[in-house]
């Protein structure tokens, strides 16, 4: 059986599809797997050998165009598909998986142009969105994990960076950015938090995040290890799982730790709440989030100011707090071994 996951949604909610992708090959084993992304998501999936094949469709790119998307189905038909599961919501996701050949189609009730979907399931808006994904198989209660699979080269790219850097240290990896600007934490807060840290011998704090996360000003000791615009995806994997802690705002790094439930998260959520189903699915983890307040949430992503002006969702989520829950969870550790 030749089964299609169409998903080209972001980083995050790839990472967390990984979970569907272990439940469609345990109930089918036989199976052969396609999972239909972007060009950014091919690189959370890489290397994952439950996936027979990544199809690529670049939908800004390439693929961009009618006649490159006639192309790109025909493609996509000499696969013969059987079933085609589409968690993504949005119209061309919808059109794609109409257009696969597949006799049986999943979708969401509430996906643009859901009829086209011979099987419907219902988008449960209480449920983590993990939980929504492997509903697409059967409402069994098994938890399924995240998964991804660094290779031996990003291995050895984290060694060489980490090299005679991380002896005799605990790494606590921070993530200071995000799309959306009501999702980050606030610059002075991060600075605060670094300069902290870095007074503990027995840590080793170390940033991450896109070149663009690089115009966040944290006025950054010669101890802190910066690798904003320095790693891949499945670098970034490699190191999370080497980390003792992750400091992350409501974004994808959240979802690449979960991935590797021995390492603590840190969640800071501000305008978004974990009813939204996006928290950290790793039960190693903790979300900072000021409850009760009453214009929480404001929009499931965020946005690009805080409607009311001031921002107490992120403000009230003070550094100490953050750094007391690192101390403890650490020292907790350190007197477990």
């Amino acid at each position: 059986m030749n089964i299609l996951i169409i998903h080209t949604a972001f980083i995050g909610d790839i990472v967390l599809s990984t979970a569907l992708v272990s439940k469609v090959k345990e109930k089918y084993p036989d199976s052969d797997i396609y999972y239909l992304t972007t060009p950014l998501g091919k690189e959370i999936l890489k290397n994952n050998p439950k996936i027979k094949e990544i199809i690529i469709y670049d939908k800004r790119g390439k693929d961009r165009g009618f006649k490159a998307f006639i192309s790109f189905v025909r493609k996509i038909r000499k696969l013969k598909i059987d079933v085609c599961l589409t968690p993504h919501r949005y119209l061309r996701s919808s059109i794609l998986s109409f257009l696969s050949g597949a006799k049986i189609r999943v979708g969401y009730d509430i996906a643009n142009l859901s009829f086209v979907f011979n099987k419907k399931i219902k988008y449960d808006k209480t449920k983590h969105e993990v939980e929504k994904l492997l509903s697409f198989i059967d409402d069994s209660p098994k938890r399924f994990e995240l998964e991804m699979y660094p290779n031996e080269k990003d291995k050895v790219k984290i060694d060489t960076i980490l090299k005679n850097l991380a002896k005799d240290k605990k790494i606590i990896l921070i993530a200071p950015g995000s799309k959306w600007f009501t999702k980050k934490w606030p610059e002075e807060y991060f600075r605060t938090l670094i300069q902290n840290l870095v007074k503990r011998d027995d840590l080793l704090v170390v940033i991450t995040g896109g070149k663009e996360e690089k115009e966040i000003e944290l006025n950054l000791d010669s101890k802190v290890l910066d690798l904003r615009g320095e790693i891949s995806l499945l670098e970034l994997a490699e190191l999370t799982k080497r980390a003792s802690l992750v400091v992350s705002n409501d974004s994808a790094p959240i979802h690449i730790t979960s991935a590797f439930p021995n390492t603590r998260i840190v969640g800071i959520f501000g305008p978004t709440v974990k009813e939204f189903g996006f928290f950290p699915w790793s039960e190693n983890s903790k979300v900072f989030e000021i409850n009760g307040l009453y214009c929480r949430p404001c929009a499931i992503h965020g946005g690009n100011f805080c409607p009311e002006k001031h921002f107490r969702c992120m403000r009230e989520i003070t550094p100490d707090l953050i750094e007391n829950e690192i101390y403890n969870y650490i020292d907790k550790v350190k007197a477990d071994e």
